[in-house]
């Protein structure tokens, strides 16, 4: 059944794991919004607490990946002690290593590679941990250079996956996310697109991936909005929470699926289910995607 089938009548804001499966992250305020102690056992605790809330509240689409730490780990054991939960979909990606060793001091967080040999170990990783709950994969960042949008043997790898049922897409980052999507809707296997979703960034300061994305949504595509508070820039405002107004903003591009939630905090993820029932105001904050990427570049990992 397709995701999209399986989100019918559910929630269209999930939840991202990025926030809490790792100690460090580039998102603001996580001195305030985390414990101070971020051992493994305080980090998966609210990891759980967020994933029990987010399902009581009608989330079913939750998002992590390789390199978000142990995300895929606590999402893993959270599905273990929920047999009730029979009708939630997840969203993984492989790309990128996670490199910090549970540090937030690391030099190097992740390392990313797109290759057919990171492939193959990271989807035997993902597998080992989620078992048959992997309903999409996604290639992590994928920009207009990726090898992934080339590589037919990666190609046939990814197709073969999607024969056992997995969707097959691609998050995309940077200031050239609409080349990187419109390649990739150009990518065939066997005479069929290869790639059924997309997860792009899309917020109101950063918002020129939305034609392309337009443009996946109506070739059929599950897109996904990611970062839609711009990695918490966006989380205060003056006429409603800056959160609420901001993923108000992206749930009302017609071409999005779902729009993610990165809370950190039990009070952040009820804010931001919020945005549901929020009319989005005509706001214009949009800067020019290379400034944006250049400052989120310099965001500090902590």
């Amino acid at each position: 059944m397709e995701i999209v089938d399986r989100l019918a009548g559910a929630s269209r804001i999930g939840l991202g794991l990025a926030a809490v499966g790792r100690p460090g992250y580039i998102n603001l305020g996580r001195a305030a919004d985390l414990p101070a102690d971020r051992t493994v056992e305080a980090m998966r605790a609210r990891a759980h607490e967020l994933l029990d809330r987010a399902y009581a509240a009608g989330v079913r689409y939750f998002d992590v990946a390789r390199s978000y730490g142990r995300a895929e780990e606590f999402l893993a054991q959270w599905i273990a002690a929920r047999p009730d939960a029979v009708d939630i979909v997840v969203g993984s990606k492989w790309g990128y290593t996670y490199t910090a060793g549970w540090r937030t001091d690391a030099e190097v967080n992740e390392v990313k590679d797109h290759g057919v040999a990171t492939f193959d170990r990271q989807l035997a990783e993902t597998r080992a941990l989620l078992g048959d709950h992997l309903d999409l994969y996604q290639i992590h960042s994928v920009t207009p250079d990726s090898p992934a949008l080339h590589d037919v043997v990666l190609h046939r790898r990814l197709a073969g996956l999607a024969e056992r049922g997995t969707v097959i897409g691609l998050s995309t980052s940077g200031p050239a996310q609409a080349e990187a999507i419109r390649a990739a809707l150009g990518v065939r296997v066997g005479g069929r697109p290869l790639f059924r979703s997309v997860q792009a960034t899309w917020n109101l300061l950063e918002p020129s991936a939305g034609p392309a994305l337009a443009e996946a949504n109506d070739a059929g595509c599950l897109v996904i909005v990611k970062e839609a508070l711009a990695n918490g820039r966006l989380a205060v405002g003056a006429d409603a929470p800056g959160d609420v107004a901001a993923l108000a903003a992206a749930l009302h591009q017609p071409w999005a699926a779902i729009v993610l939630s990165g809370a950190a905090t039990a009070a952040q993820l009820a804010s931001n289910l919020r945005a549901v029932h929020y009319a989005a105001p005509p706001l214009n904050l949009a800067v020019p995607a290379a400034e944006y990427w250049q400052e989120r570049s310099r965001l500090p990992w902590s």
